[in-house]
């Protein structure tokens, strides 16, 4: 099977302005994702898709591949899409699986990658996995710019908020909470199909992909993790992130 990573990354941030080459322990933290990325086992090769020539000639600088893509996508899965449909007129084959790999998740494993792509592996019928992480405390779970996910007994999501879910004042403390964490492998096709979809209410609302293919009829898979990692949003993560990952055994593979 073909499997690509592809991360996509723009400058203009409406909440951090120039994030992508926000450097981190030096490194810009776009460079720490594509790194960190080319790690995993069941990867074939990762692209950063970008509309800002800065972000290419960054990523090409360091021996990375880059794609140019339209300025004019609102979400990453749009920016992801056209840039796997570029890939796969470079490579002239088609490929199997496409993991949009969020380029503000600086603190991602090559082992995250992989436990994600696993469940499409293994039941082809699975078109759409994303992990999950526990929620740390009551601070993240009331933060807007964590996207929360409820799930069934077989980890198939039910609903996704930026929203607390589940309900702490209805009782809901010793249920488990958890939170998405933005490493989502697609089935190719799928990948094609979702971004022809029609937006969805509950999507425009949330502000979460995901919720598109669910009001549309399609199910998807969570996959648990307990590593722990933080997004970058605002500055004020890049401080906390780049205190985390002074003593990141994986940057010390990569830094030089």
């Amino acid at each position: 099977m073909k499997i690509a990573g592809i991360i996509p990354a723009r400058m203009s941030s409406s909440r951090f302005p120039g994030k992508p080459l926000a450097k981190i322990c030096g490194i810009p933290m776009v460079g720490h994702v594509l790194m960190r990325s080319k790690m995993s086992k069941l990867l074939d090769e990762v692209y950063v898709a970008t509309c800002d020539k800065e972000i290419y000639d960054y990523v090409e600088s360091i021996g990375g591949k880059a794609i140019m893509t339209s300025s004019s996508h609102e979400r990453g899965t749009d920016r992801v899409a056209e840039a796997a449909l570029k890939i796969e007129k470079q490579m002239k084959t088609k490929l199997d699986i496409v993991v949009n790999i969020q380029g503000d998740e600086p603190m991602l494993t090559p082992e995250m990658i992989d436990d994600a792509i696993k469940p499409m592996l293994d039941d082809p019928s699975i078109v759409c996995v994303n992990l999950m992480a526990p929620l740390m405390d009551r601070e993240e779970h009331e933060d807007p710019n964590e996207v929360k996910v409820v799930v069934d007994r077989e980890n198939f999501a039910m609903y996704f908020s930026r929203e607390p879910i589940p309900s702490r004042k209805k009782g809901a403390k010793d249920i488990p909470m958890n939170k998405q964490v933005c490493i989502i492998p697609f089935a190719r096709d799928f990948l094609i199909k979702f971004n022809n979809l029609e937006p969805t209410p509950l999507e425009i609302v949330e502000s979460v992909d995901m919720l598109r293919a669910m009001e549309h009829g399609y199910r998807v898979k969570m996959v648990p993790t307990e590593v722990i990692t933080y997004s970058v949003d605002t500055p004020e993560d890049l401080k906390v992130v780049e205190d985390l990952m002074a003593e990141d055994k994986l940057v010390s593979d990569y830094e030089d």
